[in-house]
């Protein structure tokens, strides 16, 4: 059996940051559930977290990054490169299956277990299923729209969730 269904879509805009997740989890051809959270607050809610992948797994490793913020004092740029050199070199780790975004109020990564720790240049970074969809309608509606960074994320995840059949329209927004 594979799960499918996740969007996130974090947004960097007129100086605010704004993360959107989707709700639907697809279970091969079913639609298991509609409102799942896949983004959240971690770390004092000073640190917004969205995650695609196996739910286990993606929790697991939202408590290994908070267990780094702790360690290194909120440091997000630190935390999120410590976190992505255990996931790629622990045996355990390595096993599994998720995708994380990570933004504070100055930093927005992606975090991969390929040891990945990328900050997208244009403030734009999306995961999962419907991430490509989110990602492009967020750039056009940066360009060509007079929205902030909620409005961006809220708008490109509709747009998301009519092209993907594993992105629904029920949506969590966190934002700073």
């Amino acid at each position: 059996m594979n799960y499918h269904g996740t969007t996130i879509l974090a947004v960097r805009h007129k100086g605010k940051v704004a993360v959107a997740g989707d709700g639907q989890v697809t279970l091969n051809t079913n639609v298991v559930k509609h409102h799942a959270k896949k983004v959240r607050r971690i770390y004092n809610d000073a640190i917004i977290v969205g995650f695609a992948g196996a739910t286990a797994d993606a929790l697991n490793l939202s408590e290994r990054l908070e267990e780094k913020l702790e360690r290194y004092n909120g440091n997000l740029t630190r935390s999120a490169v410590e976190l992505a050199r255990d996931w790629r070199t622990d045996k355990y780790l390595r096993r599994l299956e998720a995708v994380m975004v990570a933004v504070d109020e100055k930093s927005l990564y992606l975090i991969s277990g390929n040891g990945d720790v990328i900050e997208p240049d244009e403030g734009i970074v999306a995961i999962g299923s419907g991430g490509v969809a989110a990602q492009a309608a967020a750039k056009a509606l940066i360009e060509y729209a007079d929205l902030d960074a909620r409005g961006t994320v809220q708008e490109a995840m509709k747009i998301a969730a009519s092209i993907c059949i594993y992105t629904n329209d029920v949506i969590t927004i966190e934002e700073m």
